[in-house]
């Protein structure tokens, strides 16, 4: 058995070196609260080690055949499932159940892309736990009024409640990324209440964004909304001076009129 794999920059491998780190990282997982636990990018097992005997089903998945080929002979009497797939485009519903633990040290590349996903099988994925890019992380907990609020923090605090449990040094990685990381976790909020049209919504939202230095009136302009309702206060603030309820109440308002 080849003892070790050589991380790939093409696809934005640094696997964790340190079991300590590890370890803390799996202590923050309630098992009995999920009836599946789902490992992104699993590289050579850093986290598997500690979850392969705690987790009663558990499915690693993993874009590397090479990192494939060391974690099938690494766990080869070992009750779990391995597949070849890019998590972005795997589809959540084949697991069947709406209890499931995403975890991982997540490729700085793909992280928010990892919370999108995550936020559109919301009624799948009920938390998730992992390694980002320390910006990433704050971004996402990000509070309203805040330089770096925006799209990713709305979007997730809608449905999640989000917290950073602690940063984490480069140097328990190789190769050592150029950035801080930090652990995060999202759990599923238990009452989630989105009166509107999510679509518009989740548009409202991105759109907003864009232009974040400008009033919502104004960054708003593709929805060609109705002079009556551009009176209503809240298109006078900025979109990062709106919480993600308010955005609902946006969405709210906007809907009234046909668009």
């Amino acid at each position: 058995m080849k003892k070790n794999v050589k991380p790939k920059k093409k696809i934005g491998q640094h696997f964790l070196s340190d079991d300590n780190i590890a370890k803390k990282i799996i202590d923050l997982v309630n098992f009995k609260n999920h009836r599946h636990i789902v490992e992104v990018g699993p590289g050579m097992g850093a986290l598997t080690d500690h979850l392969v005997d705690s987790a009663k089903n558990l499915t690693l998945i993993e874009i590397d055949n090479e990192c494939i080929e060391y974690l099938e002979k690494k766990y080869l009497n070992k009750n779990l499932e391995i597949v070849s797939a890019n998590f972005l485009k795997y589809d959540l519903k084949n697991f069947k159940n709406n209890e499931i633990l995403i975890i991982g040290n997540f490729p700085y590349n793909i992280s928010s892309q990892i919370i999108f996903k995550v936020i559109e099988n919301r009624d799948i994925v009920s938390s998730l736990t992992g390694m980002f890019q320390k910006e990433v992380a704050s971004r996402i907990c990000s509070d309203s009024g805040s330089k770096t609020y925006g799209i990713l923090s709305v979007l997730t605090q809608l449905f999640f409640d989000v917290k950073i449990h602690f940063d984490v040094s480069p140097n328990v990685f190789n190769p050592k990324p150029k950035v801080n990381s930090s652990v995060l976790s999202l759990q599923r909020k238990k009452s989630i209440n989105i009166d509107c049209d999510e679509k518009l919504l989740f548009k409202i939202v991105k759109l907003s964004f864009q232009q974040r230095r400008k009033k919502i009136k104004n960054s708003l302009k593709k929805l060609d909304i109705l002079e009556i309702i551009l009176e209503d206060s809240i298109f006078e603030y900025r979109p990062e001076q709106l919480s993600s309820s308010e955005f609902v109440k946006l969405t709210q308002i906007i809907s009234n009129e046909p668009i």
